[in-house]
């Protein structure tokens, strides 16, 4: 058999480094963002603020030693959107959907990152929940503005309980959440909703 010459050798190394590199993609390996959707809405209707009152906690309604077993510490419901996601898929790739109930009801299927025990970075979870932080509108609001983007910004602080009808409207309500956030973020509590009260609504802790 002939012997490839050195430029059929690198397409040929090329080749095979590239099939590694596909069967080595994080992306292609855990569940998608559907699926953890779906898990949330199962076990929590994907509130990642909720007390359960039951040793539960959380979107992903973690008890604390399951919690602690994957690292995590304080209270999983007061841990940011961020730090569950990264939480959920470090117990995934322990355990698989072994430890959610509602993976089986929901038909959810181990792939081959279940039970891999390898452990994860933040950045292989930050697809989980899809939550990144919009632009900021690049205008700061107080009290009596109304834009869009307040709208953008009230309903996403339902993830942590709020209630806003979204009016778009800078109110008192809208105050309290703003000054709840910055206190809970390090944030000077001005009652202004600037561009870092606006990222942290999604990246932010959450507020108490």
């Amino acid at each position: 058999m002939d012997r490839p010459g050195p430029l059929r050798l690198v397409a040929v190394l090329l080749a095979a480094g590239a099939g590694l590199f596909a069967f080595d993609g994080t992306a292609a390996a855990d569940p998608s963002t559907v699926d953890w959707q779906r898990l949330r809405m199962c076990e929590s209707t994907d509130r990642y603020h909720v007390d359960t009152g039951s040793g539960y906690y959380g979107a992903y309604q973690f008890d604390l030693p399951t919690w602690r077993s994957v690292g995590g510490s304080g209270l999983p419901h007061q841990a940011s959107p961020a730090e569950q996601d990264f939480r959920a898929l470090y117990l995934y790739r322990m355990r698989g959907w072994q430890p959610w109930e509602c993976a089986g009801k929901l038909g959810l299927r181990d792939d081959r990152d279940a039970r891999s025990k390898r452990v994860p970075d933040y950045g292989e979870a930050s697809y989980i929940s899809g939550a990144k932080s919009p632009v900021w509108p690049g205008r700061v609001f107080g009290p009596g503005d109304c834009h869009p983007a307040l709208r953008t910004w009230q309903l996403r602080m339902n993830a942590y309980g709020y209630g806003f009808t979204g009016t778009g409207c800078y109110q008192d309500k809208t105050k309290a959440a703003v000054l709840d956030l910055q206190r809970a973020n390090g944030i000077k509590d001005s009652g202004l909703l600037g561009p870092r009260t606006w990222s942290a609504a999604w990246t932010g802790k959450p507020p108490r």
